[in-house]
């Protein structure tokens, strides 16, 4: 079993840049990739950044640019930098990671104001 514990979350003015970051503990050896979803009232959840164990990224078009994922391997651990912040960035963001099973954190709330 993986447990996924998100942070970060918070509220900003547009503009603005918030670090997320998720833990995971538990079985994680067989981890090969960890990304970050979103999801916003009225709306379908959506890729935002994944990172496998080799380092490759990839990045939803909206984006990309503004937002990097990262990871540190020895703490089991991947960021999101957001930067440039907007209004349309507001959602619960969730950590994602997959073995030969898929793993959801809760989730961390992200509010850009005006």
């Amino acid at each position: 079993q993986v447990q996924l514990v998100e942070s970060g979350g918070g509220l900003v003015h547009a503009g603005g840049s918030l670090r997320l970051s998720c833990a995971a503990s538990g079985s994680t050896f067989g981890i090969w990739t960890m990304g970050w979803y979103r999801q916003a009232p009225g709306k379908q959840r959506e890729l935002v950044a994944t990172i496998t164990t080799g380092g490759s990224t990839n990045y939803a078009d909206s984006m990309k640019g503004r937002f990097t994922i990262s990871r540190d391997g020895a703490k089991n651990t991947v960021y999101l930098q957001m930067n440039s912040l907007k209004q349309e960035d507001t959602a619960v963001y969730l950590c994602h990671a997959a073995s030969t099973t898929s793993y959801w954190g809760q989730g961390t709330q992200v509010t850009v104001s005006s």
